[in-house]
Parts: structure tokens; sequence; C-alpha cells
């Protein structure tokens, strides 16, 4: 008798997916950044990451406006304005090139981190992902990014509900609009955009 032969079917499984796998918030992009010329502005973002204390103390505004002093003008890079928010902070610079933002940029993010280490009694990483940097290229473009940084608390007071919208930022650069002497933790702006362009954006719209 001859014997049948035992067929064994096998079920296909499905591959499971290999790599890394993708963050639901991939933050800042880590592509090339985008050059530029020292005739454009940019206006730089940073924030911190969870754990990181409240930065809008006076204590803290204090130091990081000492950081902004040492910084103001280093690298090749111009910090021309800022706003120091809760958990992160508004910068507008000036740079030679995108090489030098990004030498001065590490430069600076790395004294900001170390300074609020020791103010919060920590260690470990300060920033939640790389800064976010857009370059300023038109009046309008100046004008916006200029009325944003200065008034980012007023804007954030405003969704609160919070009457200190009618009030200029003390937490930043806004007192230094026009002045910006060795003393101050701002540099006066070099580029046509930061320092008449917006104006005339401003008078026209």
């Amino acid at each position: 008798m001859k014997k049948a032969q035992l067929i064994l079917r096998f079920r296909k499984r499905r591959r499971a997916k290999v790599g890394r796998p993708r963050k639901a918030n991939a933050g800042v992009s880590h592509l090339r950044r985008e050059d530029f010329s020292r005739h454009h502005p940019v206006h730089i973002t940073l924030r911190t990451a969870g754990g990181v204390g409240y930065m809008r103390r006076q204590r803290v505004v204090d130091a990081l406006e000492e950081a902004f002093r040492q910084a103001r003008v280093r690298f090749g890079m111009r910090v021309v304005h800022y706003s120091i928010q809760g958990n992160h902070l508004h910068i507008l610079v000036e740079a030679e090139n995108r090489e030098s933002l990004a030498r001065a940029m590490q430069g600076l993010s790395i004294r900001i981190a170390k300074t609020l280490n020791r103010l919060f009694n920590r260690t470990g990483r300060v920033w939640a992902d790389r800064y976010h940097s857009h370059v300023l290229r038109t009046r309008r473009e100046a004008a916006n990014a200029l009325r944003y940084v200065l008034g980012n608390f007023a804007r954030h007071a405003r969704q609160w509900g919070n009457d200190v919208a009618r009030f200029a930022d003390a937490f930043s650069s806004i007192r230094f609009l026009g002045y910006a002497g060795a003393d101050a933790p701002v540099a006066p702006p070099r580029t046509w955009l930061l320092s008449i362009g917006w104006r005339e954006r401003t008078t026209t719209a």
C-alpha cells in the first residue's frame, strides 16, 4: 500500500518593520540648515526639556542676560534681541553665514545649559532638541519677527485672559530697543532689516 505524502502548509508571517521607530513629535528637522548671507538676520528658538525649571524668575533672567552679555558678539554672531519665556527662548541674531551661526549657537547653548543646571541644582540634558532657525529675508518677516519676539509673553497672556498683556515684557530686550551700550546684553543691529527695514514696514503697513 502506497503511503500518502504529508503536505505541510506554512502560514506567511508578516515581517515586522525594522529600523528606528518614528517619534510622534519629531522636533526640529535634522536636515542641512539653509544658507544665508550676513544681510539676513535669523530668528532662533530654543526649547527646554522636561524637568528644567521655569525660566521667568528674576534670578534666572539675570543669569541668562549675563550669558547673552558674554556671547552677544562672538564667533561672527551678534545677539540683537531676545525674549525669555517659561520653557523656551526666542533670540534674534545676525551672523556672517550658516557656519558662523552654528558655531556661535553651539557655544551659547552650552553656556546657557550650564547656567540653568547650576541655578536649578540639576544635571543632565537641558534642551529638548537642537535650536530652530528661521532666516528673515524681507521687511515684513523682520517686522513680524520683532513683534513676535518682543511681544511673545503678551501674546501668551492674552490667551490666558491676563491683563499683563497691556504691559511691556520686562524679561525681553524691549527695554534696549534703540539702546545697546557696552553694558547691555544685546548688540546694536547691523543688518538693514533689523535697524531700518522693519521700521519702514511698520510705518507703511
